[in-house]
């Protein structure tokens, strides 16, 4: 029986937590027009490019906001203003799968309001104008663009005289948990992944199926996975066995973070099921989670319950148990969002009843967590 590790990358992608397809669809469903107001603080918005990969930064700011609008996107932002005075501890954000920056700005902003500055790298391969890589090849290369991001920010002049980058936090929501966790020290592999999902496949539709909505199309993924079942490992595919993300420590207790400059990371409704159990054991870092009990694309106990499971420094920041996947993001035009639930086989929607201010004293534990962990 044969298992070809060039299809298991494809299956499945993380759950489409800033999915969209159509690069207008995307921009009509993360419109931040109904977003809380900006007022508390100003915040500037910058936009560079490190290489290849676009990023932006959200930032507190002396400059008075206007507004910013981009087609449907409204924001209250003093765009390529000066930052205040630093130095600035920096929060990297890592987007979910088809995502883009502005799905996450009202969590930047908050960040922006206690003092982070806040870098939003647009994932190659796995964004909202191109998802030709989501799923485990963006995994792979996913954290080696966050270090890109700390190594690119350190050579701008700009930048680097208002930036303190020896201690850096990572946020990663959803498909950007794999960001997150691959950052603190955590490794996975496609075989996890192939097994969690012939053990779990029904319970955890949302992810094992994302985007799959046609029964035929389901099928034939669950036919993919069924091609392992039973297959010694030493007869599968090296790529299906390899450990991706972390670092493997030379003894049990060592610095498993591939990159050391990473000191503190938050994860919200994370894809984190095909992380190894030992490897979440090995974290030394502080992590925080926020989790959602309504969160059927990615179910709590299989997620993030894994990670809180094994990794003995994890805890909880907030349980939001009103809270859907969807409800995690900046809030979607109901139209949109029924469209996009509609491509999910599962959990797609936001909760009825959901209070916005419930997501904004989680987004404000969050940036107390990154204060208390990375300092002044």
């Amino acid at each position: 029986m044969t298992v070809h590790p060039q299809d298991l990358s494809k299956a499945p992608r993380a759950p489409a937590a800033c999915r969209s397809g159509l690069r207008a669809r995307v921009a009509a469903a993360v419109a931040l027009a109904s977003a809380a107001p900006l007022a508390m603080a100003q915040i500037g918005m910058s936009q560079l490019r490190i290489g290849e990969l676009p990023v932006t930064l959200v930032y507190p700011t002396a400059t008075a906001a206007s507004t910013l609008s981009q087609g449907p996107f409204t924001l209250e932002v003093a765009t390529d203003a000066q930052p205040t005075a630093g130095p600035h501890r920096l929060v990297v954000l890592s987007h979910g799968t088809g995502g883009n920056p502005l799905v996450d700005h009202t969590l930047a902003a908050t960040l922006a309001r206690a003092g982070f500055v806040v870098a939003q790298p647009q994932h190659a391969g796995d964004n909202y104008t191109d998802t030709s890589r989501a799923g485990p090849a963006a995994w792979i290369t996913r954290p080696l663009e966050v270090s890109r991001v700390l190594d690119g920010l350190a050579e701008l002049p700009r930048w680097k005289a208002v930036l303190r980058l020896d201690r850096v936090g990572v946020h990663g929501m959803s498909a950007g948990g794999v960001t997150a966790l691959s950052l603190a020290g955590a490794q996975w592999s496609v075989l996890n992944l192939v097994r969690h999902c012939l053990a779990q496949g029904d319970a955890d539709l949302g992810f094992c199926f994302n985007g799959v909505t046609d029964t035929t199309a389901q099928a034939a993924r669950r036919a993919q996975y069924e091609s392992s079942r039973g297959v010694p490992e030493a007869y599968l595919p090296a790529a299906v066995k390899q450990l991706h993300g972390g670092r493997t420590p030379d003894q049990p207790a060592g610095d498993t973070r591939p990159d050391p400059r990473i000191a503190s990371v938050s994860l919200a409704v994370p894809v984190a099921a095909p992380f190894s159990a030992d490897s979440l054991a090995r974290i030394r870092l502080p992590v925080g989670i926020v989790t959602a009990g309504l969160d059927t694309m990615l179910p709590t106990d299989l997620h993030a319950g894994h990670v809180l499971r094994h990794c003995t420094g994890c805890r909880v920041l907030a349980d939001l148990k009103g809270a859907a996947h969807m409800d995690l993001l900046s809030p979607w035009p109901a139209d949109v969002a029924a469209q996009e639930a509609a491509r999910q086989p599962r959990g797609g929607a936001p909760a009825p009843g959901f209070l916005p201010r419930e997501r904004d004293a989680a987004f404000r534990a969050i940036a107390e967590f990154h204060r208390r962990n990375l300092g002044d």
